[in-house]
């Protein structure tokens, strides 16, 4: 098509075979000049009518970027100069998505050319609505992060030997759950994410009734040198009580689908058909293995089960050991041997959490050596046993034992046994103090107390296995109200070791 543009000049446009006719009197040279000029002036004013164009629409949950002009050719970026030999489709494209406050989201449209120029024509800013409906289904819109439910954080604490956890745990009140305050600075707790006004949900994995605030502290003061605590910040327990949300419920969700407690299992080795167990690597993951059992044998009635993964055995852990050392474990061991294992799918989301391997959150199998709850009240002649402080065999290791059980007394009246070792007075672990101060807990009890111990040879296997006594040890409440009050202050939480 053909078109009188200037004078008698004449412009054939988009057609393929497109050309031009020189008028009369003009040289070559002059006409392609002309030419040249009339063309940049159509493709100004095409940029120009698009330009306005883009600026009149209105986003209604799409906004389509404008296909590239039939006109644009080689040329000079109009901001830098850079040559350009093209302009590829990153010049409409693509959209960048802003979400701005509660119930708008913009639209920017990115104007860079291949070269990485950024060039002048930049799209103007768009705001839409997003509840007055979405057309583009590839534009997500997420729910208000101020509307979301609360999310419990996990706070992996770590201490040293002889250290606190480096934070106070102030009791309940009305209902309410258990509040950590006091957190110190560079302790085990602040390095573990702790903050002061967290509301605890779980120690180690395990509920945490706000009822039992002595029965928290001792499993806290018992789980060794690692603590795992699920807690609520402080805004967000306002905000699930105001709403109200059930915290329970609220900390199951947080673990995902499939989680499990790992189990620690103690098998005894039968004469005939041994452990009843067989190890095999697990196709594809290198140091995994998994657990064949044994109908009815040993290992099933110790609590594994068929097609556990193998986590830790005797204290090792699984992917430090090669196949033939955990067949020679399994097959030509002492006669028992103790297991850490977990179901395919619990181990999977322990991963996928990324939850450090604790033996604290296990559950715990038929351990043997269990300790021993003594509850005592003084008679005529006292508690009737003798406390002393003595070095362990050859180290240099002391423990506190006790001795001199009197026929007839209290103390023999609840089992206890000449040699025993003392774990815990009312509760609270008393291996690392020095003997005076497990005699000023004792006195200060008054006519009734209650004590834990365990013999020797149990605190032995304890010891090789790298666990505290008491972690699994359910000590039972106190003798009254009254000493549960004692210990319902901000109670500093120092563990075991």
């Amino acid at each position: 098509m053909q078109g009188q543009l200037i004078s008698d000049f004449r412009c054939v446009c988009v057609a393929p075979h497109a050309r031009w006719d020189q008028p009369p009197g003009a040289t070559k040279d002059e006409g392609c000049r002309i030419y040249i000029f009339i063309c940049v002036c159509v493709c100004v004013s095409v940029c120009i009518q698009l330009h306005k164009y883009t600026s009149t629409l209105t986003c209604s949950g799409f906004v389509a970027g404008p296909s590239p002009p039939s006109c644009v050719a080689a040329g000079e970026c109009l901001t830098c100069g850079e040559k350009t030999s093209h302009l590829d489709a990153s010049l409409y494209g693509p959209y960048e998505v802003d979400l701005v406050h509660q119930s708008s989201v913009s639209l920017t449209h990115s104007t860079r050319a291949s070269t990485g120029c950024q060039h002048a024509m930049e799209y103007p800013r768009f705001t839409f609505n997003p509840k007055e409906g979405i057309d583009n289904p590839a534009l997500v819109i997420t729910d208000d992060p101020e509307s979301q439910s609360p999310r419990p954080t996990l706070c992996h604490l770590k201490r040293l030997e002889g250290q606190s956890f480096g934070f106070f745990l102030r009791a309940p009140h009305g209902g309410q759950r258990c509040e950590v305050s006091g957190v110190a600075a560079w302790s085990p707790a602040e390095r573990g994410g702790l903050r002061d006004g967290d509301r605890v949900l779980e120690v180690n994995e395990q509920w945490a009734d706000s009822g039992d605030f002595c029965g928290i502290v001792r499993k806290i003061q018992a789980c060794g040198l690692h603590l795992l605590l699920l807690v609520l910040r402080r805004d967000e327990y306002e905000q699930a009580e105001s709403l109200g949300l059930d915290l329970q419920t609220l900390a199951r969700l947080s673990k995902g689908d499939g989680w499990s407690r790992p189990r620690l299992c103690h098998i005894t080795r039968d004469p005939e058909c041994g452990l009843g167990m067989s190890v095999t690597p697990v196709d594809g993951q290198k140091g995994q293995f998994s657990v064949n059992t044994l109908t009815d044998g040993p290992a099933e009635k110790a609590g594994v089960r068929p097609a556990d993964r193998l986590i830790w055995i005797n204290g090792d852990p699984a992917s430090s050991l090669s196949r033939s050392t955990l067949n020679k474990a399994v097959e030509r061991g002492g006669a028992s041997v103790t297991v850490l294992v977990n179901d395919p799918e619990g181990e999977s989301c322990r991963v996928r959490r990324k939850t450090p391997l604790l033996l604290a959150v296990a559950e715990c199998r038929s351990l043997p050596h269990p300790a021993k709850t003594m509850r005592l009240v003084k008679g005529p002649d006292g508690f009737g046993f003798l406390l002393r402080q003595e070095k362990q065999g050859g180290s240099q290791r002391t423990v506190h034992v006790l001795r001199e059980v009197e026929e007839g007394s209290p103390a023999k009246a609840e089992l206890m046994e000449d040699g025993d070792l003392l774990l815990a007075v009312n509760g609270t672990p008393v291996e690392s103090l020095e003997h005076d101060d497990v005699v000023k807990e004792i006195r200060r009890s008054g006519d009734r107390v209650v004590l834990t111990s365990m013999s020797i040879r149990g605190r032995d296997f304890y010891r090789e296995l790298g666990i505290s006594p008491l972690l699994f040890h359910e000590e039972g409440p106190l003798w009254d109200e009254r000493q549960q009050t004692e210990t319902q202050g901000d109670t500093p939480l120092q563990g075991t070791d």
